[in-house]
């Protein structure tokens, strides 16, 4: 009988997003000991960091991706400078961006201020600190994916990214864990979490 096996891991900081290697860089093979045939659903980007989730179910995939389900997915996000209450509603309102050379609006979405940081892992390597100018944790819910959107979106608000972790994705959530940790699901627990 086919075993359908269901991980979520806390991908680290600068690993790629798959098992198989790409000029050198690290993957999810260097970190990760899961059987052969389970693989990403979705992705996030090499540079940023947090909740990913690793199956072997197709029909899984397909719910999860497809542009008609609209699931939540939550980041937090660490950008350059003191964010303002005006670039907050024009992220929450939506924000025109480039993908693939094409201009998108992005679909309105709920953003909040965090008053204090976030309790987040340290990162390796940390991000660089520079004494005069201020940095802001923003939390931002999105249920569209688009390539490289949340950076993309606080670019076009005026605040430059310097950290992106996926913290949730409908009611699953790395809430204790760090990079490189991965926990186990059985098909119906991810189930009631996704769905």
């Amino acid at each position: 009988m086919y075993m359908h096996y269901y991980f979520i891991i806390y991908k680290p900081f600068q690993v790629l997003s798959q098992f198989t290697s790409q000029e050198a860089k690290t993957t999810l093979a260097d970190v990760f000991k899961v059987p052969k045939d389970v693989y990403p659903v979705g992705r996030l980007d090499y540079d940023s960091e947090g909740l990913l989730i690793l199956s072997n179910d197709a029909s899984l995939n397909q719910r999860l991706l497809h542009p008609k389900h609209k699931h939540e997915r939550e980041y937090w996000v660490q950008v350059d400078g003191a964010f303002t209450l005006e670039a907050l509603q024009k992220i929450q309102a939506g924000v025109t961006i480039s993908i693939d050379g094409k201009q998108h609006r992005t679909l309105p979405c709920k953003a909040y201020i965090f008053t204090d940081a976030p309790l987040v892992p340290e990162r390796d390597p940390p991000i660089r600190f520079r004494k005069n100018i201020p940095t802001s944790w923003i939390r931002i819910t999105l249920h569209e994916g688009k390539n490289r959107q949340v950076r993309k979106m606080t670019a076009a608000v005026g605040f430059p990214t310097l950290r992106l972790i996926r913290h949730r994705i409908e009611s699953i959530t790395i809430d204790g864990m760090k990079p490189g940790d991965i926990k186990q699901y059985t098909q119906q627990e991810i189930m009631k979490l996704l769905f």
